[in-house]
């Protein structure tokens, strides 16, 4: 396991649409584990695998209890509700603004063995769904951002 670079806004990886897991093995196991260790080393709330340079669709959110899920192939299924609120990302470090996202998602998505499971989010667990599965289609949250806020004065 190891920690790895994050790659930032302007790389053109972060541009581009995954390519859907196939082979449940070694190699995807490793880049799960290392993305675990990048992605607590970050301090993080998820990680999808183009933010360290890998065009596959998998990603990590941290849930309510503050564990990571893997989510493998993911999509939301369906959504409900509405929250506004601040969005950073590791890929664009120092930038935060307010984003519009669903209070609540149903997401399917493949675990590391290939097995399908589905989840439900709500508030903040759902914002960071929505985030991460909008990474593995080459978009970044900026993208979304109604106002930029400046955290380090407490101003919007």
């Amino acid at each position: 396991m190891a920690i790895r670079n994050i790659v930032e806004k302007g790389d053109t990886v972060l541009d581009k649409v995954c390519r859907p897991v196939t082979a449940f093995n070694e190699r995807l196991w490793e880049l799960l584990d290392d993305m675990h260790d990048t992605l607590r080393a970050a301090d993080g709330a998820g990680l999808a695998a183009p933010q360290v340079g890998v065009l596959r669709s998998c990603a990590l959110v941290m849930m309510d209890d503050g564990s990571y899920l893997e989510i493998i192939n993911p999509k939301i299924v369906s959504k409900e509700g509405f929250q506004s609120g601040t969005e950073g990302c590791l890929s664009v470090p120092g930038v935060f603004g307010i984003v519009e996202r669903p209070m609540n998602v149903t997401v399917t998505a493949q675990d590391r063995y290939g097995k399908e499971f589905t989840v439900d989010a709500e508030g903040f667990t759902a914002r960071a769904f929505c985030h991460e599965i909008d990474h593995l289609s080459g978009h970044l949250f900026t993208e979304l951002v109604k106002k930029y806020v400046d955290l380090d004065n407490d101003e919007e």
